[in-house]
């Protein structure tokens, strides 16, 4: 009788239960709003009437049946769940007048203000408790749309004053992002499949409690096709995400002095790309604080496997990197304290990186993309990876350890030279874009580590598949290096460490062998 009656009760709390998140939770139907799926029928009145209706009734899941549901911008509001079915689509128009920027009030302003496109397919501002959730695709038909882009302005019908004729290309901010959600709270996106946008592809600024999880997104149908751009904002999760974009992958951005990416955590994902697979940067205003990433697959990326650059005064602190592997990709470490804007330099502090595992091919990894990166003007040798600061401005704290790196070598002295007695002769490039390609040729094939204090190395392989007349490690204005078990190929006879203006030196004996000391 006990026993009947504890179950008894255990039934009834459970009824109720699934009474409360129903009538929380309402379910409704996009084509109960007058939506037609079948790829012509313009849907932007009617799908915001049911994300409207969906929201004055306190919220709930609006479905997204089978079908290609096409239309201009629509924006996502508070409480709603825009759920995708198998085999449904939300297909971004064509035509660029039907998509529109949010006003957005109260915003902070940003030092580079409308530096990137304020357009995008699905928009929010100020909501709370949004998501994007199912197995259908969100695609933006974004070659076409660049290109109506692109043929408005020739025809003199909307001109973009910042038009590249160099590249032959309209501007990005003429061009819209997938997504581009700003100041929103408790916004997750699961499993849903992201295609094809004219610009970035999913956009968050100044959003708490964002949560990116079991994402499909190939955003390769233009430039400036970003996976995803994540800018000062809190509580960040990007799990379990596969991605392959013409431009950078996972990209944290700041544009807002006073603020930060913080407390982010990337984890278990898949990225291709056609620059760098992770970044942090360009932007770089505020900062980016407490990150961790582990678990990264990463392949054929023309770019850095890893950079981390403030050049806009920001700080970037306690950074924890592990368990990444990168094939064919171009360049594995780059670590960059520059002065482009901002009345004074930031700061790169407490890095910590380890198992890592890196190959980096001596012919470009994106030779069979349709859309491939724009090579430097320089002749050059394979570059290595670096750390670099600036006169007066030290990157600081920096280790490494269970590193693997294997360099292509066959650099030439006819193709460029810098020989170790002209160390001086690399530019600063203080104003520069970062990237691992900006200094022009660098005197060594695995490391370059320019002001900086506080370096560990420990349990390093350098390897090359072929021979580099340059040594392995160049240190310049260092002060603080610990180097524990970096091993270097057998078959390399000369000194493969190089200091100049190094204080307080550390290894061990083995590698103490393999020093040379510069005036």
């Amino acid at each position: 009788m006990i026993l009947k009656k504890k179950l008894l009760l255990l039934t009834t709390l459970i009824l109720i239960g699934l009474s409360s998140r129903n009538s929380y939770a309402q379910e409704n139907l996009i084509t109960n709003y007058g939506a037609i799926g079948d790829g012509k029928t313009l849907n932007t009145e009617a799908l915001q009437k049911a994300i409207d209706a969906t929201f004055a009734n306190g919220g709930g899941i609006l479905i997204v049946p089978k079908g290609k549901y096409l239309t201009g911008t629509i924006e996502l509001k508070s409480n709603v769940d825009l759920h995708l079915q198998k085999d449904a689509t939300i297909l971004g128009s064509t035509v660029p007048g039907h998509y529109r920027s949010l006003e957005m009030k109260g915003r902070p302003e940003s030092p580079k203000k409308d530096d990137n496109s304020q357009l995008a397919l699905i928009v929010a501002y100020k909501a709370s408790n949004i998501s994007i959730s199912g197995t259908g695709t969100i695609d933006g038909q974004g070659r076409e749309l660049a290109l109506h882009v692109d043929s408005l302005h020739h025809a003199g019908i909307v001109i973009d004053p910042d038009y590249s004729t160099r590249s032959n290309r309209p501007n990005e901010k003429m061009r819209p992002k997938l997504l581009r959600f700003s100041t929103c709270k408790n916004v997750s996106l699961t499993q849903a499949n992201f295609r094809n946008s004219a610009c970035w592809g999913l956009s968050f600024e100044l959003c708490t409690n964002l949560e990116l999880d079991g994402l499909t997104i190939y955003n390769r149908a233009y430039w400036n096709n970003d996976g995803m751009d994540i800018t000062d904002s809190k509580n960040v999760k990007i799990t379990n995400c596969d991605v392959n974009s013409a431009d950078d992958g996972i990209c944290l951005k700041s544009y807002y002095i006073g603020y930060a990416n913080e407390s982010v955590y990337i984890a278990n994902c898949t990225i291709r790309s056609g620059a760098s697979a992770i970044k942090f940067g360009t932007a770089s205003y505020g900062g980016f604080k407490n990150v961790t990433i582990e678990n990264i697959q990463v392949f054929d990326t023309y770019r850095s496997a890893i950079a981390l650059e403030s050049v806009d005064g920001g700080i970037i602190e306690n950074i924890k990197v592990s368990n990444v592997v990168a094939k064919n990709t171009g360049n594995s470490i780059f670590i960059r304290l520059g002065h482009r804007d901002g009345k004074q330099p930031g700061t790169i502090r407490n890095v910590h990186m380890k198992n890592i595992k890196v190959q980096v091919p001596l012919g470009r990894p994106d030779i069979n993309y349709d859309i491939r990166a724009r090579e430097p003007s320089q002749h050059h040798n394979p570059y290595p990876a670096s750390i670099t600061g600036i006169p007066g401005h030290n990157v600081e704290n920096v280790v490494l350890e269970n590193i693997e790196i294997t360099s292509p070598g066959r650099a030439n002295k006819g193709q460029a030279y810098i020989p170790l007695s002209r160390l001086k002769d690399v530019p600063e490039e203080i104003r520069g874009y970062p990237e691992f390609t900006m200094f022009p040729e660098l005197p060594s094939w695995a490391f370059y580590v320019r002001h900086a204090k506080g370096i560990q190395m420990k349990n390093v392989g350098l390897k090359l598949d072929d021979y580099d007349f340059r040594p392995a490690l160049v240190f310049d204005d260092v002060k603080s290096i610990d180097l524990d078990n970096v091993n270097f190929p057998e078959s390399l006879n000369h000194r493969q460490i190089v200091l100049k203006d190094v204080t307080a030196f550390k290894t061990n004996a083995e590698n103490n062998k393999q020093v040379r000391v510069m005036d």
